[in-house]
């Protein structure tokens, strides 16, 4: 099997990750669970899918760091790929996109979850382990501001996975490593680019931390992921992140520009042969902000509990929500309904979701300052011109 022929498996199957090694075989993650298939990789066809991948230009940098970080088309996924170096050489960790345009309604998220990105300013913060989709509900939330809102959208991300075309909003998205050389300097930079929102793709350094929450304080709507196991963590672990001399400031400033945070973990539904987020929502009460203050992280669980009447979820007032949910978005089932007619009628392809295009798929690198066609994309429309030509 080639690249191709294994990302194409791994489609079939419905896997959220394929895990590739010299040596072994393939690795295909199915509702979470590792799956072997075919024959053991030759070491060197591996190392070629790598050079190809990479590209001559990067290479260099490759063996350098000893791991990559790219984005690419393939077979009609959108992947996000990291190449390592390991004990028995150079393998693959590659995490397969959903191949829908991700909205609220489309990954069954509860329809409340809009309300966050009404704010005008303030930060939005969503929690998970690796794998929890994470990404695609913040996706999801950009997508609800393009739909409903004209703001300027910065999006700083490694790499870029969803890339959107405006449709109400005006977006800019930049890839570390490609457009900045870093998550500190286009936050940086961002703050003399006139945004209104901005998007980390990830928090991991403290002073990409700072940065972010400095953003949210000066007027700007910021949304970022960072890996949690629930809301409290999520809050607990930026604050730590710094030296404990000036946690209690750190803790005053998150404590002043939260606005709410989404820890989700996914479920596999049997009776829909889909993964359901599941979510725990926390919003910033006056009990809450007095709490992070002054780090009592434990009685957060306690406000979620009782916090209903302030659009808080717990998981397990969730879960029950999503028990008695009559009807949910199966994705999977329009796409192959979508393929099935395409490959018999010679028509336009159905639209998976309300105003959205079909998009072509390329498993070609993106040439600089040209639209990867591959990418999800969102295409402009007649009101997107009408504020571009607006009178300032």
């Amino acid at each position: 099997m080639n690249l191709r022929e294994l990302i194409a498996l791994a489609k079939e199957e419905v896997a959220s990750d394929l895990h590739l090694e010299p040596g072994l075989c393939a690795v295909l993650r199915v509702r979470g669970n590792l799956r072997s298939v075919g024959e053991p990789l030759p070491p060197q066809l591996v190392l070629e899918w790598a050079r190809e991948m990479i590209g001559a230009d990067h290479w260099p940098e490759f063996l350098e760091r000893r791991s990559f970080d790219l984005s690419r088309s393939i077979e009609g996924l959108r992947c996000r790929i990291n190449i390592l170096q390991t004990s028995r050489g150079v393998g693959f960790a590659i995490r397969l996109l959903p191949a829908f345009q991700p909205t609220i309604e489309g990954l069954n998220l509860h329809p409340d979850l809009k309300q966050l990105v009404e704010h005008p300013h303030g930060l939005i913060l969503i929690s998970g382990a690796t794998g929890s989709g994470k990404s695609t509900t913040l996706a999801a939330l950009i997508q609800t501001i393009n739909l409903t809102d004209a703001r300027h959208i910065v999006t700083i991300e490694s790499p870029i996975e969803f890339t959107f075309r405006p449709k109400r909003a005006f977006i800019r998205q930049r890839e570390v490593g490609r457009d900045t050389p870093s998550f500190e300097q286009a936050l940086l930079d961002s703050l003399r680019e006139d945004p209104d929102v901005l998007v980390v793709g990830e928090l991991r350094e403290p002073e990409t931390m700072r940065l972010t929450m400095n953003a949210a304080e000066t007027g700007h709507l910021v949304l970022a992921t960072v890996h949690s196991a629930n809301c409290a963590e999520a809050l607990q672990r930026i604050i730590n992140a710094f030296p404990s001399e000036i946690q209690t400031n750190i803790a005053a400033q998150m404590a002043d520009c939260l606005i709410g945070v989404v820890s989700q973990k996914l479920q596999f539904r049997p009776n829909l042969n889909i993964c359901v987020p599941e979510c725990e929502v926390l919003m910033a009460n006056m009990a809450v902000k007095n709490f992070i203050r002054n780090r009592d992280f434990f009685k957060i669980i306690s406000s979620i509990e009782t916090g209903a009447e302030y659009g808080m979820w717990s998981y397990q007032r969730y879960r029950a929500w999503l028990d008695k949910r009559p009807n949910f978005h199966v994705a999977a089932r329009e796409v192959m309904a979508e393929e099935e007619e395409t490959s018999t009628s010679p028509r336009p392809l159905p639209q998976i979701l309300p105003k959205a295009r079909p998009h072509a798929v390329s498993a070609e690198p993106a040439k600089p300052g040209v639209a990867d066609p591959g990418r999800i994309e969102i295409e402009p429309t007649e009101m997107f011109e009408k504020i571009l030509k607006r009178p300032s």
